[in-house]
C-alpha cells in the first residue's frame, strides 16, 4: 500500500488538532474532578469527559472528513461504512485511573485506510506529553503544546531478555487461556519487570525505555489502532500473542523486535 505523504502530513495535522481538542475536555474536569461516573455492562467506567470528548472528535472528523468513517468507544460507528478511511477514537485510555485520580491516561486517536492503521497520535495531558507517527514518516514524541515538532523516537537495541526490562499487564483473561504461568516466567527471565499499563507500555517500547509490552486480556480496535502504528514506526513490532500483526484482536505484544516475546 502506497499513500501520498502529503495527504498522511495533512491527516497527521488534522488529528493533532482533534487531540488538543480532546484534552481540552478532559484536562480541566480531571484537574477539578468534575466528572460523575457511571459503569458499563462490563463495569467498566465511563465519565462525561469520555463522551464529551469524543463527541467533540467525531463532530470535527463529520465537518472537516465527511467522507470518512468514524468508530469510537462510546458512541460506535458514524459515517460512511464503505469508506476505506476510518477514524478508531478512545477518548480516555485508562478510565479507571482517570477518576481515580492516577494521572496514566490518554486519548487515542488512530486514521486507518483499508483496514490498516496509518496514523496514530496518543495525547497524554497530565503528563504534558503526546505521540504521534504515520506510515512511512517515522514516530516522534513532544508535548501537548501547540506546534511542539517533537523529537524522533526508536525501539532500543537490546536483544536478550535477560537484559531487557518488560511491562506486563496480568488480567484474568491470562488465567482463562492458561497462559498466565507462561508469562510468569517470562517475566522472571528479564532483567526487570514492571507494570505500567495501558497505551504508556507500549510507548515506552517505542521510545526505548521498555523492550517488550504485554498487554491485558480483552482489548479493542480504539485500544490499539493508534499505539500500533506508533509502535512500528518506532522500529518495533505490534502484534497479538499469536505473532499476528493487527489492531483487531483481543491481546497485545509490542517489542523492540529483537528481544523475543513470551509466546
Amino acid at each position: 500500500m502506497t499513500l501520498d505523504p502529503e495527504q498522511l502530513r495533512a491527516e497527521l495535522a488534522f488529528a493533532v488538532r482533534l487531540a488538543d481538542l480532546a484534552d481540552a475536555e478532559t484536562l480541566p474536569r480531571y484537574l477539578a474532578k468534575s466528572f460523575t461516573v457511571d459503569h458499563k455492562r462490563d463495569r467498566s467506567e465511563v465519565t462525561e469527559a469520555d463522551r464529551t470528548a469524543e463527541q467533540v472528535i467525531r463532530d470535527h472528523v463529520l465537518a472537516e472528513r465527511p467522507a470518512h468513517a468514524l468508530f469510537g468507544e462510546e458512541h460506535g460507528l458514524i459515517g460512511p461504512q464503505d469508506s476505506p478511511w476510518k477514524w478508531i477514537i478512545d477518548p480516555i485510555d485508562g478510565t479507571s485511573n482517570f477518576v481515580r485520580g492516577i494521572p496514566v491516561w490518554a486519548t487515542l486517536i488512530g486514521l486507518t485506510y483499508q483496514g490498516e492503521s496509518v496514523i496514530g497520535v496518543v495525547s497524554a495531558p497530565v503528563f504534558g506529553r503526546r505521540w504521534w507517527a504515520a506510515r512511512g514518516l517515522g514516530a516522534f514524541v513532544g508535548t501537548t503544546a501547540v506546534g511542539d515538532r517533537g523529537t524522533p523516537i526508536h525501539v532500543s537495541a537490546i536483544d536478550r531478555l535477560e537484559e531487557a526490562q518488560v511491562s506486563v499487564t496480568l488480567s484474568s483473561g491470562w488465567d482463562d487461556l492458561g497462559l498466565t504461568e507462561t508469562i510468569v516466567d517470562y517475566q522472571a527471565k528479564a532483567w526487570r519487570t514492571r507494570g505500567f499499563g495501558d497505551f504508556w507500555q507500549h510507548m515506552l517500547v517505542a521510545e526505548g525505555a521498555v523492550e517488550v509490552a504485554i498487554d491485558a486480556v480483552g482489548l479493542q480496535p480504539y485500544d490499539l489502532a493508534a499505539v500500533k502504528i506508533i509502535v512500528e514506526e518506532a522500529g518495533g513490532t505490534f502484534t497479538d500473542r499469536h505473532g499476528v500483526s493487527t489492531y483487531l484482536s483481543d491481546t497485545a505484544i509490542s517489542t523492540n523486535a529483537k528481544v523475543p516475546g513470551p509466546f
